[in-house]
């Protein structure tokens, strides 16, 4: 039977939004099969994993004009095509697939890095969170705040870690976790494609388990529905496509302020080991690199570079208009980089103050 993925994808531009700018593509990289955005899948999908694997991709858009339509169109896109062109006819080490993701993620910023020189263009980027399968192996790709999370039995584990200034306050104590839900630059992020050459890539893997089920969103999934509630809704749903449809709508519900994606898959097959009560999500996932350094303890400073600009949300614009996608638009790259790094002084000082305390 080998090991098979059953998987939905959906995406909605919200209820403020104009335009979508969250892309996904979910790709058989063996056949040569892909689904993408913007058209969602009408229907659940099954895939037989073979050789050179199944890649799951959700990207989050920043930019206006249309812009970050184009950077996370060409960070998808890119991803599939490097990965499709090189992935491995036979079994590969794991040190070869790490090699195979980076150069494709490498490649990805490189073409929206290009793409962002065009004026109409400038301060585009995307996030990127994706999952390649590969055999047993599942390779979690995170660069930005879109999330991936493991549903394992019962359990809900997130397996990313999100690159942002609320999770450097998270990391250094600074902030709870209940102020972090609403923290006013909460969209602010560390890094993205196309807002500079090189990335710190945070890489993971999953040693899949028959039953499990990953789930892949952007932030406009993950700042309405909280990992129980999904949990809930995957457990409940008849089928994955039914849990994407209610997640979106719930999202919706709650204000529907972002574009929001989802993208779900089952892993069955005799060829994945049957998960036992006593082993631990951690006895099977391993951090194979961190990605930008947000860990900052109560001796170490945070580090001194600037963030990466903000993700513009309608709700946090700073002049009240009916269209939002003209508000992002309006607004200076460069007023927004002095306001990041703004902010990251003032919480260098803080420090200082505490340590001298």
């Amino acid at each position: 039977m080998g090991i098979k993925l059953a998987v939905a994808a959906k995406t909605d531009v919200g209820k403020v939004r104009t335009n979508n700018e969250d892309a996904f593509v979910v790709a058989d990289l063996n056949r040569g099969d892909r689904k993408s955005s913007p058209e969602n899948m009408e229907a659940t999908t099954h895939f037989d994993v073979k050789e050179r694997g199944v890649l799951l991709a959700v990207s989050d858009g920043m930019g206006g004009e249309q812009a970050g339509e184009v950077a996370s169109a060409l960070v998808v896109e890119t991803l599939q095509r490097v990965l499709a062109e090189n992935a491995p006819e036979s079994e590969e080490s794991k040190v070869a697939i790490t090699r195979l993701i980076e150069n494709a993620v490498t490649k990805a910023n490189e073409e929206v890095f290009a793409a962002a020189k065009d004026p109409s263009k400038r301060g585009m980027g995307a996030t990127l969170t994706a999952v390649y399968v590969n055999g047993a192996d599942a390779y979690i790709v995170e660069i930005g705040d879109s999330r991936a999370y493991l549903l394992r039995g019962r359990r809900m584990r997130q397996l990313t870690k999100d690159q942002s200034f609320v999770q450097l306050l998270l990391d250094s104590g600074a902030i709870s976790e209940e102020e972090a839900v609403n923290y006013p630059h909460k969209n602010i992020i560390l890094q993205a494609f196309g807002q500079q050459k090189d990335l710190a890539i945070g890489l993971g893997r999953l040693r899949l388990r028959r039953g499990d089920r990953l789930l892949l969103c952007s932030d406009g999934l993950s700042n309405k529905v909280t990992p129980d509630e999904m949990r809930e809704v995957i457990c409940d749903a008849a089928s994955l496509d039914a849990a994407g449809l209610k997640m979106l709508a719930l999202a919706n519900e709650r204000g529907g302020d972002d574009n929001a994606t989802v993208v779900l898959a089952e892993a069955t097959g005799d060829d994945l080991a049957v998960h036992r009560d006593e082993e631990t999500v951690t006895q099977t996932f391993e951090v194979v690199k961190a990605g930008p350094n947000t860990d900052v303890t109560s001796d170490r400073p945070p580090p001194a570079t600037a963030p990466t600009a903000p993700k513009e949300e309608p709700a946090r614009s700073v002049q009240a208009a009916s269209n939002p996608d003209a508000d992002k638009d309006r607004k200076s790259r460069g007023l927004q980089m002095l306001v990041a790094a703004l902010m990251m002084m003032v919480m260098i000082g803080v420090f200082y103050l505490l340590l001298k305390g």
